[in-house]
C-alpha cells in the first residue's frame, strides 16, 4: 500500500548537469569504442535510445572534474538558490545513488561534507533507479512525523568513470554484449529536491502553487527475478568482486565491469503496470485526472511497450500528457526522476488541481515506484490554499474490495482489449490480482528458484514430468464433464468447452514423449503418479465438473492456460541453458507457450457466453473463486516438485 503525506511539499527542485552537452558523434572523445563490436553495438543502440546528447563529469582524457559528491552538493545549492534558502533550516539529509565516491562511509555523509554542512541526519540509500524516490520517501516521512520541518533528498550518478577505455584495459579491451550495453545508455547528473511543511509557492513557472506529496508507493520483485543490471559480480553471477584473490584478477574477469541483461527486461515494465493496474483499482490514482505522465525509461524504444501495456491494461494515460528530458539529458539513473521533476517545474506552468504522476521502474533486481503529486493554490502570505478541483481524487481512505473501480482490465495473462467484450472489466480486474500473486509465488517456489539459480539437473527435469504428466492427462477429462454437467441454457458453451478438451487430449502424450526423449526410464504413462499438489488439484476439478452448471471452471482455465502462456515460456529458455538435452525434449513447452494466447482469447469468448447466459447473476464470482482456489492448488503442485527443498 503507498504511504500517504498529509503535510509535506515539495519546496523547490533542481539540478546539475557537469560540463558540456556531449553529442553521440563526441562521445567517442570520452567513451571509446573497444572493438569492432563495441562499434556496431554504439550504433544500434543509439538509433533505439532516442538519447541525442547527455553530460559527463570526466574529460576527454578520463580525468575526474566532478566527483559524485559535487555532483549531489551543486544540485542542493541550485535548489536552495531558487528557493532563496540556505542549509541553516535542513535538518535531514537522505540521497539516492549506485555508488559514491568511495564504498564507505556514506554517500549522504559524503554530501554533507562536501557542503560543509552543519549537524544533520543523514541516510544514504544505494540502489539504482528508485534510490531517488527511497530517499524522497524518507525525508516525506521526516517531515510527515513531525521530525523534521526541512528535508534534502539529493540523487546523483557518475558511470562515465566506469566507462572510459582504459576501464578495459586489463581484459585487453574485451567485453561481452551485456558490459557493453550501458556504456552507451548511462551518464552523468544530479537532482535534489527539498521537502517541508511551510507550504510555500514554488519557485519559477508555477509561482502562486504549491506542490502537495500525496503518496509514495515502491514495490521490490527481487525475491521473483534474478539480477539484471550489476555492477561487482562475475559475467555469470555466481562470484563477488571481494572473493577474488586481488582487484586485479577480479578486474580482469570482468565482475567490476557494469552489465545489464536486456533479455530480463520485459518482465519490468510487466510487473510495473501490474503495479500501476492495483494502485488504480484500489483508488489511489484516476489515470483520467493525471494532467502529466513522467515515466522514467532507458530507452525510447520502451516508450510503445509502457504504451502497449497501458492500453491493454484499459488505464491509458494519452502521449500529450507525458513529459521526458532523456533525449537531451541522458538517463541519469537514480537522478533521472528528480532532474526531470526539477526541469519539468521549471518549464512548465502548473494549475492548481493539476496532478503530477511519475513512474520509475529500475532493473536492478526489479523494483517498481511511484509518487503522486498535486498542484494547491496559495492566497497571499499566509499560504491559505483554494480547494483542489471536485474531481481530484480523494486518497485518504480508499475504497474497500467492492468499490474497486472497474474500469482496470487484467494484463497477466494478457488478453487484446481489442478483443475483450464489454462489461469484464471488474471481473478481469479481480482475475489479474490474483494472477499477480500467483505468479509472484510461483517463482520462489523451490523448482523455480533452482531454475533460476542455474542449478537445475536432467534428474529434476525427469521428476517434475513424472508428477506433471498424470495431471495432464486429466485436463481434458474434467473438461468434458464440466460441459456434460452444463445444463441447457448453457448449450453455446459447452461446446465451446468440448471443442478445447478436444484440441487438448493428447497432449499429455506430446510430454509423455518428451519425457522419454529427455531420458525418462518409466515406460508406461500408468506407472506414473502426480504428487500431492496435483492430486489435490485433480481431485478439487473433477468434483467441481460434477457439480450443475460448473462456471466457475473457466476461472481454473484462466490459471492453468495462462500458466502456459506467461510462466512456461520464462521458464523454457532457463531449461534450455541449464540442460544439455536435445530440442524434442521440449516440445510440449514449445507448443503451448506459442498456443496458449489463442487459447486464452477463447477462453474470453466462453466468459462472454456464461456471463450472457448467466441467470442468477452469481457466474464471476464463482468464476473468481475457482480461479483462487486453482492458483493455490497449482501452487501446491509446484512446491511438490521439490518436496526436500522447501522454501
Amino acid at each position: 500500500m503507498p504511504i500517504a503525506f498529509n503535510r509535506v511539499y515539495l519546496e523547490s527542485a533542481g539540478y546539475f548537469m557537469p560540463g558540456e552537452p556531449v553529442s553521440n558523434d563526441a562521445m567517442d572523445s570520452y567513451i571509446a569504442p573497444l572493438n569492432r563490436m563495441s562499434t556496431r553495438i554504439k550504433g544500434r543502440i543509439l538509433a533505439e535510445n532516442g538519447i541525442k546528447q547527455r553530460y559527463y563529469a570526466i574529460d576527454p582524457e578520463g580525468q575526474t572534474v566532478y566527483t559524485n559528491a559535487q555532483l549531489a552538493a551543486h544540485a542542493i545549492r541550485d535548489c536552495l538558490r531558487r528557493h532563496d534558502s540556505d542549509l541553516s533550516a535542513v535538518s535531514l539529509l537522505t540521497s539516492g545513488s549506485s555508488g559514491g565516491d568511495a564504498l564507505m562511509p556514506g554517500f549522504s555523509n559524503m554530501i554533507q561534507g562536501e557542503l560543509a554542512a552543519h549537524p544533520m541526519e543523514t541516510l544514504s540509500v544505494h540502489g539504482i533507479c528508485a534510490a531517488g524516490v527511497s530517499a524522497i520517501q524518507v525525508a516525506a516521512q521526516g517531515v510527515e512525523m513531525g521530525g523534521h520541518a526541512s528535508a534534502l533528498a539529493v540523487a546523483s550518478e557518475l558511470p562515465s568513470r566506469l566507462f572510459k577505455r582504459s576501464r578495459f584495459a586489463a581484459r585487453g579491451y574485451d567485453a561481452d554484449f551485456d558490459a557493453h550495453f550501458l556504456r552507451w545508455m548511462l551518464s552523468d547528473g544530479a537532482g535534489a529536491l527539498l521537502l517541508g511543511n511551510s507550504g510555500r509557492a514554488l519557485p519559477g513557472a508555477s509561482s502562486g502553487v504549491r506542490l502537495k506529496l500525496k503518496w509514495v508507493h515502491q514495490r521490490s520483485f527481487s525475491g521473483d527475478y534474478p539480477v539484471c543490471m550489476q555492477l561487482g559480480l562475475s559475467a555469470d553471477r555466481q562470484k563477488g568482486h571481494l572473493d577474488y584473490p586481488s582487484w586485479n584478477e577480479a578486474e580482469a574477469d570482468g565482475a567490476l565491469s557494469l552489465r545489464q541483461d536486456i533479455r530480463l527486461l520485459p518482465h519490468l515494465f510487466d510487473i510495473g503496470i501490474h503495479e500501476y493496474a492495483k494502485l488504480v483499482r484500489d483508488g489511489w490514482l484516476d489515470p483520467d485526472q493525471v494532467d502529466h505522465f513522467l515515466c522514467h525509461y532507458s530507452s525510447e524504444k520502451f516508450i510503445p511497450v509502457v504504451e502497449d501495456l497501458m492500453e491493454k491494461a484499459g488505464l491509458v494515460i494519452p502521449r500529450e500528457r507525458w513529459f521526458s528530458n532523456l533525449a537531451w539529458r541522458g538517463n541519469t539513473g537514480a537522478a533521472s526522476i528528480l532532474i526531470m521533476l526539477a526541469e519539468f517545474l521549471e518549464t512548465r506552468e502548473i494549475k492548481p488541481g493539476e496532478q503530477i504522476f511519475c513512474y520509475i521502474p529500475e532493473s536492478g533486481r526489479f523494483m517498481a515506484a511511484y509518487m503522486l503529486l498535486e498542484a494547491e493554490a496559495v492566497h497571499g502570505a499566509s499560504g491559505a490554499v483554494a480547494s483542489a478541483t471536485p474531481q481530484a481524487v480523494q486518497v485518504a481512505h480508499p475504497p474497500r474490495e467492492h468499490e474497486q473501480s472497474d474500469d482496470a482490465a487484467a494484463i497477466a495473462p494478457p488478453h487484446d482489449p481489442d478483443m475483450a467484450p464489454q462489461g469484464l472489466g471488474q471481473l478481469l480486474t479481480e482475475l489479474a490480482a490474483i494472477w499477480h500473486d500467483y505468479r509472484s509465488r510461483v517463482w520462489r517456489t523451490p523448482v523455480v528458484r533452482r531454475l533460476r539459480n542455474r542449478q537445475f539437473q536432467t534428474s529434476d527435469y525427469l521428476n517434475w514430468m513424472e508428477n506433471w504428466i498424470p495431471q495432464v492427462r486429466e485436463g481434458s477429462k474434467w473438461m468434458r464433464e464440466g460441459a456434460a454437467s452444463l445444463t441447457e441454457q448453457y448449450a453455446p458453451l459447452a461446446a465451446l468447452i468440448d471443442m478445447h478438451a478436444g484440441e487438448e487430449q493428447n497432449d499429455f502424450q506430446i510430454l509423455f514423449q518428451d519425457y522419454r526423449n529427455a531420458g525418462g526410464t518409466v515406460d508406461s504413462i500408468d506407472a506414473l503418479r502426480r504428487n500431492p499438489g496435483g492430486e489435490a488439484l485433480n481431485a478439487y476439478l473433477h468434483s467441481l465438473a460434477a457439480t450443475r452448471d460448473p462456471i466457475g471452471l473457466l476461472g481454473a482455465i484462466y490459471i492453468i492456460e495462462g500458466t502456459g502462456q506467461r510462466i512456461v515460456p520464462a521458464l523454457l529458455p532457463l531449461l534450455k541453458a541449464s540442460l544439455a538435452l536435445p530440442p524434442d525434449a521440449f516440445r510440449f513447452l514449445e507448443y503451448h507457450g506459442h498456443n496458449d494466447e489463442h487459447h486464452l482469447a477463447r477462453w474470453l469468448s466462453a466468459v462472454e457466453l456464461a456471463l450472457d447466459c448467466d441467470e442468477d447473476g452469481r457466474a464471476e464470482q464463482r468464476i473468481v473463486d475457482t480461479a483462487r482456489r486453482t492458483a493455490a492448488l497449482y501452487l501446491m503442485q509446484f512446491h511438490h516438485v521439490m518436496e526436500g527443498d522447501a522454501a
